[in-house]
């Protein structure tokens, strides 16, 4: 039985990334995609000669054209330019908006039947964008965001309070970027509630830190922005729909009327499985948690509306 077929658009630091995590995970067979001559195809071989080592038999190849992509299962796209230091995400939607657009109207071509799973920045407006030039569902197209928020609150929690990430349960949701809300109502360490754990003033620096994430990278590394944390974030939502996990994760999903938002892409948590985003869960929020909930929203929708679609 052939494996199924994630293509992985984009061939810097993300989506190679993606790409080396996805065959090491043995998720499905790999094409990678770059308008850069050689690139791509270079970086598949060189995950191709990784296989032995580590023992993975899932294929990588690269392309410079769309060919290579025809029925495939997931698309991963991460095209774009990528922040540079003093940037935030919205500077980026004029550039990024051509790329993605095109991109997406490759990819919907060749692979109709496809789940896509956007991780171009400005992300909940290219969500949008990716979803109205594919024609698809909304169920088929959504954004990672909420799991590498996520998984920085969760990592800062573990660093602060010394113990295993696998104990802390957190959700963040809004929209990909400084505005987004750090559930503190709904985030524990094994059932314990943090806000037994550590002060109201420490857990107020944990969320800050978590909303600055991407910009306190961008910052160290001066030329590029973080990979390893979004990629493994958008191959474990490729997992969860490939191997139908129904995992409650949060994503960049399609809301009409959920939260009171409507035509808005924003991230909450959702039940992820074969089907793609299969229900949207509405959480309980505290009234401070619900103000800044809408405050995210209302700047995603202004980014929405830059886009002039």
């Amino acid at each position: 039985m052939a494996r199924p077929k994630i293509t992985v658009v984009g061939a810097g630091n993300v989506g190679a990334t993606c790409a080396h995590w996805a065959a090491a995970r043995e998720l499905a067979d790999v094409v990678l995609v770059d308008i850069v001559a050689g690139m791509p195809q270079g970086k598949a071989l060189d995950l191709m000669q990784a296989r032995p080592i580590f023992g993975f038999n899932a294929e990588v190849v690269g392309a410079n054209d769309y060919q290579a992509t025809k029925g495939s299962q997931v698309v991963i796209i991460t095209a774009g330019i990528p922040r540079k230091p003093g940037m935030s995400r919205e500077d980026l939607i004029n550039t990024n908006k051509g790329i993605v657009a095109g991109v997406t109207r490759e990819v919907a071509a060749r692979s109709p039947n496809a789940f896509l799973i956007i991780v171009s920045n400005p992300l909940d407006a290219m969500c949008y964008l990716a979803r109205k030039v594919s024609g698809f569902p909304s169920r088929r197209v959504m954004g990672m965001a909420g799991i590498l928020d996520t998984a920085r609150f969760r990592c800062f929690i573990a660093m602060e309070l010394e113990v295993a990430v696998e104990e802390i349960q957190a959700m963040v949701l809004g929209g990909h970027g400084d505005d987004m809300v750090p559930v503190v109502s709904a985030t524990n360490v094994s059932g314990v509630p943090l806000t037994n754990l550590l002060s109201k003033k420490r857990i107020a620096a944990l969320v800050a830190r978590t909303r600055q994430g991407g910009g306190e990278i961008v910052a160290l590394l001066k030329t590029g922005s973080a990979f390893y944390a979004p990629a493994a974030a958008a191959v474990q939502m490729a997992e969860a729909i490939l191997k139908d996990q129904r995992r409650l994760v949060p994503v960049s999903a399609y809301l009409s009327g959920e939260y009171g938002l409507n035509d808005l892409y924003f991230g909450v948590p959702v039940i992820l499985g074969a089907r793609g985003i299969e229900k949207i869960i509405t959480l309980k929020l505290s009234r401070e948690e619900e103000a800044m909930l809408h405050k995210s929203a209302a700047a995603v929708a202004r980014t929405r509306d830059d886009l002039k679609l």
